[in-house]
This record gives structure tokens, C-alpha cells and sequence, in this order.
């Protein structure tokens, strides 16, 4: 399988690496990305862009994007009703430019009439991808106990106290940053369950999305119509 990761950082992407491997549970390929992103507002509006070049310029099977949700509103379960879409929420928006750019793309040189369109995997890191960093590790570092500090007004931790758990600094220089964050996802060792526990919806969608592309690929082909 051949993969393209996007996320806010280098430091990200290759922490995702590590943690899509795991929920796959195979080795993949990994395709470059036209463009790089720096940040939210970064990652949704180069997005398009990126999947037209993957889908006519490589043979990438699919594109898995993650952003922090900072103060957004967190992904829940009726955000999955069909026709349903939350503009305030970043995974739905990310869907949405997912549907709208491969909707009309033609026919691509070179794709399998199978895999004619690059799949999605979207996951949300709540309140940043330090959370998911220190899972297993700081106990009271949670989605829902975000969400509830959401409700009352008042933040467990900051964005900013996160980034000193892992990092010792709000200003980590990149080798170091990439460096804590591939120890930190390599300490789950292959198994996910804590962080799909801990981070159900942001993490937990990343996962349904991804065990999607693996249940389709060990289908068996639609029978041939007959003549």
C-alpha cells in the first residue's frame, strides 16, 4: 500500500507514520505530498491541491490527514448521520473537501478501476497531537476530560502545558521534536486500544477510517455481469 501523510509538522507526520502502521498492522509505502502545511488554515486549503496531485501525478491508494482541534468543536457521534456536516468542526470540513475535490476528478492514467479514487482516513487530535503523545503516560489527559472543561469553562491543561510535558519547552528545535514524537507513539508498540480508549472520536475516527481501507481490500471483487 502506498501512503500519503498531512498534518500541521514534520514532527507530526512522522509521529502518524508510526501510529498508522500500528492500526493497519502492515508496512506501507510512503508518497510525498505536492505541498506542505503549517498549521490548520494551512492543511485545509492546500488539501485540494494535494489530492488532484495524487490522484493524476502518483499511485498513491490513500491520504491520511490530522489536525489539532485547539478550541474547536470536537467530532461526535451525530456528526456521522448521513448529509450531516459541522462547520465548526474540522473533521467534517476535511471531509467535505475530500467529497467535493474527487467527486468529478476523471479517470486517472494508470489507476486500477478499483482504486479510481485516493481514500481518506481524517482523524482530529484533541486539543493537539501532544495529547495523543502523552497517552498512556499522563492519565489525566483525556478527550472527555477536554470536552468537560470545554462545558464548565474551564481547561484541565493548556495547549502550551502539553507541549512541556513532552517536550520540556513551548519551542522544541525540529530533530528534537521529532525525535520525542516518534518515542512517544513507538511506546503503544503496535497496539492502539489505549489511544482509541483515551481519544475515541479524534483518534477513533482516524482508526475507523483506516480499518475501512483494509476490510475493502480483503473483499472479494463484485462478480463479472453476465453476458
Amino acid at each position: 500500500m502506498k501512503l500519503a501523510i498531512l498534518s500541521e509538522s514534520p514532527a507530526d507526520e512522522a509521529a502518524l507514520r508510526v501510529l498508522v502502521e500500528y492500526v493497519l498492522g502492515a508496512p506501507f509505502a510512503t508518497v510525498q505530498p505536492a505541498l506542505r502545511a503549517r498549521g490548520w488554515p494551512s492543511v485545509e486549503q492546500v488539501l485540494p491541491a494535494i489530492l488532484r496531485h495524487l490522484h493524476f501525478n502518483t499511485a498513491a491508494d490513500g491520504l491520511v490527514v490530522v489536525v489539532d482541534s485547539d478550541d474547536t468543536v470536537v467530532h461526535d457521534d451525530p456528526h456521522e448521520a448521513v448529509g450531516y456536516y459541522h462547520p465548526l468542526c474540522r473533521i467534517c470540513r476535511l471531509r467535505a473537501v475530500f467529497r467535493r475535490t474527487l467527486k468529478n476528478l476523471p479517470p486517472a492514467h494508470g489507476r486500477s478501476a478499483g482504486q479510481q479514487k485516493v481514500l481518506r482516513a481524517v482523524g482530529l487530535a484533541v486539543p493537539a497531537i501532544e495529547a495523543w503523545y502523552l497517552c498512556g503516560r499522563d492519565t489525566a489527559v483525556t478527550e472527555t476530560a477536554w470536552i468537560a472543561g470545554q462545558a464548565s469553562g474551564r481547561q484541565p491543561y493548556s495547549r502550551r502545558e502539553l507541549k512541556w510535558r513532552v517536550y520540556g519547552t513551548e519551542r522544541p528545535s525540529l530533530p528534537f521534536e521529532l525525535r520525542r514524537a516518534v518515542q512517544e507513539v513507538s511506546r503503544h508498540q503496535g497496539d492502539v486500544r489505549r489511544l482509541e480508549n483515551d481519544f475515541p472520536r479524534g483518534f477513533g475516527a482516524l482508526a475507523q477510517d483506516l480499518r475501512s481501507w483494509r476490510s475493502a481490500a480483503a473483499s472479494p471483487p463484485a462478480p463479472a455481469p453476465l453476458a
